[in-house]
């Protein structure tokens, strides 16, 4: 490639990160500034650091429950998640038997079957799940469709397809002499797959992770529906807190609530951006 065409994709490349980077820098900025100063000049930096557009946020917004709730709900369904989609992947990948084509298939097709779109038949199934339930004594007060285990494993199930579809291109990509060693010296499968095969993908999990903890921390849709206010998550509270200051004409507040929620997945990405690098080009992307 000649340097006139180096020269100019570089300049390509810096003004697609300038678009990204400038709402992000005057969010930031923005979060310190006042009621008066954002009304003055939306653009300019602010005259000092507010750190009470924090605290209303925070405690006022109940940005510290939502936040809460989020951290939770994130944590379990990556558990869930990495519960079931490796083994499923690994047995997917590595071994045939009757019908493993047609349920790597089945797999397959969930890809195109948005979360959006059966939010309501979700809903509908735990719904008649509870009423079943709190027909006896033991469940009378049990909650389904108000509950953060439940909304964790409706995430996991909903990013199955996904996750399966990454860690399995990864999975093909190593080697059987591996496999075929560790059977000789009497491990199980289970063995195998514990103290073989997850170290080995460590690129392709962190890069599974990488991608279902932005879905699962940033998902409004499914936790809107299934969820109260007291469980509510981060996304339903920044639409709350931007409703009540917008009114409240507290436009520093709204900006705070925006920077609490971005600060986890961009803290997050920058530890695991290499191996989420690593593993998306050692084929963790690969059919």
């Amino acid at each position: 490639m000649s340097k006139g065409k180096k020269l100019i994709f570089r300049l390509i490349l810096m003004v697609f990160t300038l678009i990204v980077l400038l709402p992000i820098i005057w969010t930031f900025y923005t979060s310190f500034k006042t009621t008066t100063e954002f009304l003055d000049n939306p653009w300019a930096l602010p005259k000092g650091i507010n750190i009470e557009n924090y605290k209303n946020a925070l405690i006022k917004g109940n940005m510290v429950g939502y936040f809460k709730n989020s951290f939770v709900t994130t944590l379990m369904s990556l558990a869930f998640l990495l519960i079931l989609a490796v083994p499923t992947a690994y047995v997917t990948a590595r071994y045939k038997f009757k019908f493993s084509g047609a349920i790597s298939l089945l797999f397959m097709a969930g890809l195109f079957v948005s979360q959006n779109y059966i939010v309501v038949p979700i809903f509908l199934m735990l719904n008649k799940f509870q009423r079943f339930l709190n027909q006896y004594v033991v469940f009378e007060h049990l909650e389904i469709t108000n509950n953060l285990i439940v909304l964790s494993v409706v995430y996991a199930v909903c990013s199955l397809p996904f996750s399966i579809y990454l860690l399995s291109g990864f999975l093909r990509s190593i080697p059987k002499e591996y496999e075929n060693a560790a059977k000789i010296d009497g491990c199980t499968y289970g063995q195998i797959l514990s103290r073989i095969i997850v170290p080995m993908s460590k690129p392709a999990l962190v890069t599974v992770i990488m991608f279902d903890f932005m879905e699962y921390w940033n998902e409004y849709i499914m936790a809107m529906t299934l969820l109260s206010e007291k469980k509510w998550t981060v996304p339903i509270g920044l639409a709350n807190l931007m409703e009540q200051q917008k009114f409240a004409t507290d436009w520093g507040a709204m900006f705070a609530g925006m920077v609490i929620v971005m600060l986890p997945t961009m803290i997050f990405y920058a530890f695991v951006q290499k191996k989420l690098t690593e593993g998306i080009s050692l084929g963790g992307l690969k059919g």
